[in-house]
């Protein structure tokens, strides 16, 4: 397996509110593990929400001690955070209505398992860049409805009105998704402070023209900042076949 992670403030922001965290050794009985998460909220509440958040589930899984089955263990370990960051919330004022976007993602063989609360985003990059995960935003619930397309929700002025987070209510509701990986694709798990500032083909343009997971993931960064940088970057490349000799 091979593996590259990195986050960047951007160009507009002081305060980098986008968490990343990454194992390619077993977390508890997960075999991997793998997320991203966009915090949101008043002065400092967002960058909180979004490593206490990460944190809070890590620290779950790991101490995850019943029989092994992927989705139980995100789905509590997102639970518990929720309810985590929810209860600081409601105690501390200056941390009222902070959240997180949430994509956990874990690999077992060829086998992907991906958790996803908000507009964090997980892709499988191939011949063809296809994204895994659904939004959970305002704009691809008018999409949904034939309001608007794809390339007008691009820059439409509500597009970063997001529908469920992890800390906002009481409980959240997380989607799973399992798909199989073959042995030439690669994982991207990343905020909208790269697919707000790159369209899909020019995120896929980059990846397989990159010699490297590392140079894809720096050039990714980049192109992003030139394009304005609007938002913090992160993102997490994976190609869980990478580096095998046999």
């Amino acid at each position: 397996m091979e593996l590259f992670s990195i986050t960047d403030v951007g160009r507009r922001r002081e305060i980098n509110e986008d968490y990343l965290y990454t194992s390619d050794k077993p977390v508890g009985n997960l075999p991997n593990l793998f997320i991203v998460a966009d915090g949101m909220g008043g002065h400092n509440a967002g960058d909180y929400a979004s490593k206490h958040a990460v944190d809070k589930a890590v620290s779950v899984i790991e101490q995850y001690t019943q029989e092994y089955d992927a989705v139980n263990i995100l789905q509590k370990a997102i639970d518990d955070a929720n309810t985590y960051i929810h209860q600081i919330a409601k105690r501390n004022s200056q941390f009222k209505g902070m959240g997180t976007t949430f994509v956990a993602v874990t690999v077992d063989g060829n086998h992907v398992t991906a958790a996803n609360v908000g507009d964090s985003r997980m892709y499988i990059i191939n011949d063809f860049i296809t994204q895994i995960t659904k939004d959970h935003s305002l704009v691809e619930e008018m999409i949904d409805m034939g309001g608007i397309d794809r390339e007008a929700a691009r820059s439409h002025p509500d597009k970063n009105i997001i529908t469920r987070a992890v800390g906002v209510k009481e409980y959240v509701l997380v989607d799973f998704f399992d798909v199989h990986i073959g042995p030439a694709e690669k994982l991207l798990l990343c905020t909208d402070g790269l697919t707000n500032m790159l369209k899909d083909d020019e995120i896929h343009k980059i990846i397989v023209e990159s010699s490297s997971l590392e140079k894809a993931g720096r050039h990714l960064i980049e192109a992003a900042n030139q394009n304005g940088g609007r938002d913090n970057i992160a993102v997490v490349l994976v190609e869980p076949f990478g580096g095998r000799n046999d």
